[in-house]
């Protein structure tokens, strides 16, 4: 069982799949998940109620530079209602900083879309045939529209490529024995 975050691919069975071809940058990380009967949306929701400190300090500073050049202010990671239950979450309902695109027990998809942008984010699970053991990818793609969305991903690429399996690690915890 692989409990640190690697570096993988989108899987080829997903519906993130179909949105790679074309796109400016996609990165995906794998890990198993240490509660292997939670869905993909409480995949996410288990990674992302959980952000790092440093992670959300990131946002802070990318939310205050891209409001003063007029891109969106989008909040904190871990911006997300710990009571609402999984099964609440409807298409374009807020998740955190993303918004809800599609939901099965499999795979989530997220995004956000701006004018300089769009960001789809993909949480899918799936059984290793090897080993039994229950995969979590979380594969981002981003389409960028103008000048501008190539400056912003300058420095966000870097940072992106640390950030992601920071935050996949927590999926990798196995929960409490009570």
């Amino acid at each position: 069982m692989n409990t640190h975050p690697f570096k993988s691919h989108a899987p080829a069975q997903s519906q993130i799949a179909s949105f790679v071809p074309g796109c400016y940058f996609h990165d995906s990380w794998s890990v198993s998940a240490g509660d292997p009967r939670l869905s993909a949306m409480g995949q996410f929701l288990k990674a992302f109620s959980s952000t790092p400190a440093w992670v959300n300090a990131c946002m802070s500073i990318r939310n205050r530079a891209a409001t003063m050049v007029g891109l969106k202010n989008l909040g904190a990671f871990d911006k997300i209602n710990k009571l609402k239950p999984e099964c609440d979450y409807k298409p374009d309902d807020r998740v955190g900083i993303f918004t809800l695109i599609n939901n099965t027990f499999d795979e989530v998809l997220l995004g956000d879309k701006d004018k300089h942008l769009d960001v789809t984010l993909s949480i899918h699970r799936a059984v290793d045939v090897d080993t039994g053991a229950v995969v979590v990818t979380v594969t981002t793609v981003v389409h960028v529209h103008n000048l501008l969305g190539r400056l912003y991903m300058l420095p966000v690429v870097p940072v992106h490529r640390i950030i992601a399996p920071s935050v996949l690690r927590v999926v990798a915890l196995v929960p409490n024995a009570t």
